[in-house]
């Protein structure tokens, strides 16, 4: 096999943003066919359909019509973080490799069925968290496993978008839907990144999360409020003892000198070490303003091809798919691409721990809510059960 077969579900914001680069002028791209879309938005479906070519036959508003009435090989899973899982465990009992983009899902319920299901069926799930692929966070990685900064002891993280990105006054909209920024959080969409990134250098399970969530700049926006966060920290602390704030929001001035301010300081019992990925490396005096530009993430080359780790991160995981299909992923491969650490399993269980802990905490100031602590073993086996403690190493 040369070639997947891919079907599409969901082809909105994230599709316009990333990934019809990678279906379409990425060094990947010859591994790609996208051979139908599903998406119940008439708009998205035509607007990537009519742009890319996509007979009418192949066209879709239902993921299960798509999937019973086209041959394909694998599916990637574009639809919003709460609702990833039915449609990617009908694509894997379909008999379909599965890409999904991070998170896993919004909860270990929804997480731990997607794993459930790729195990029974024997097919691969693999999670786009394309951090991972930074060759920054990679070099920290494989510096920190390697014994040279001694123990984990507490770390700091900064994601800080724009205000564009949550503004539904914003022309042209960042995103496709006004209620973006209501029906997500900064946790959700940022601490995600950022949890995971942590998680994959220091390789430790969380036991507890607690957040903070501030709401000052969404209520204000005009004419369009947003009732929601404008900034979480949310403090984790690790199986060994150590803990981190991951601090995400998305009410930086528009005047910012990147869409993401983001960055890192990790305290170890050996060293200390700053991630500055804010500064990938192009800084700009423009006419327009002063940008840092990201050719790290995201590449427009002069011959049209898009490269960067945002297309890597996929583009290898479709990588392993074909070798897979060709019976040349090995075992030691697959064991590593379904691991529950591999798969965002800890993410999503800190992800909706930091959810439940605003969700039952208080307000104690105007726009401040301090949430409670929250316990993950027992957010594990009240979920799961309590098979399900020694399955995730609890």
């Amino acid at each position: 096999m040369e070639k997947l077969r891919l079907g599409v579900v969901g082809v909105g914001s994230v599709v316009r943003e990333i990934y019809q680069y990678l279906y379409y002028r990425s060094d990947y791209s010859h591994l790609l066919d996208v051979v139908a879309v599903a998406d119940p938005n008439d708009q998205f479906r035509n607007w990537f359909c009519d742009t890319f070519n996509i007979p009418a036959e192949r066209r879709f508003k239902d993921y299960g019509e798509m999937f019973a009435k086209v041959e394909l090989d694998a599916a990637q899973i574009n639809t919003p973080d709460h609702i990833h899982a039915a449609p990617a465990i009908a694509a894997l009992e379909a008999g379909l490799d599965v890409l999904v983009p991070k998170p896993t899902a919004a909860t270990i319920k929804d997480a731990h069925a997607m794993l459930q299901a790729a195990k029974r069926t024997g097919k691969l799930l693999g999670i786009d968290f394309h951090k991972r692929e930074d060759p920054r966070i990679k070099e920290a990685e494989a510096r920190y496993q390697s014994g040279r900064y001694g123990r984990f002891q507490s770390g700091v993280w900064f994601m800080l978008d724009k205000l564009l990105v949550a503004d539904p006054n914003h022309v042209p909209m960042f995103f496709a839907t006004p209620n973006f920024a209501e029906r997500n959080t900064p946790i959700s969409f940022l601490t995600v990144h950022m949890c995971d990134a942590l998680i994959k250098i220091v390789d430790l399970r969380p036991v507890e999360v607690r957040s903070v969530g501030f709401s000052h700049k969404l209520p204000s926006l005009s004419p369009i409020a947003v009732k929601g966060f404008d900034l979480c920290d949310t403090e984790i602390i690790f199986a060994n003892g150590a803990i981190a704030h991951i601090i995400t929001g998305w009410h930086v001035p528009n005047t910012a000198h990147a869409l993401t301010v983001q960055s890192s300081r990790m305290i170890c019992s050996e060293a200390v070490f700053d991630l500055g990925i804010d500064t990938p490396g192009l800084h700009e005096l423009h006419p327009d303003g002063i940008f840092e530009i990201n050719p790290l993430f995201r590449n427009f080359e002069k011959d049209g091809t898009v490269t960067g780790y945002g297309i890597s991160s996929p583009g290898r995981i479709y990588q392993k798919f074909i070798a897979n299909h060709n019976g040349h992923l090995t075992d030691e491969v697959r064991q590593q691409m379904m691991n529950p650490t591999t798969l965002g399993f800890y993410t999503s269980l800190v992800l909706q721990g930091a959810e439940e802990s605003l969700a039952q905490g208080k307000p104690i100031a105007d726009g401040v809510t301090r949430g409670v602590p929250i316990d993950l073993k027992e957010l594990l086996r009240r979920e799961l059960g309590p098979e399900a403690l020694s399955e995730y190493g609890y």
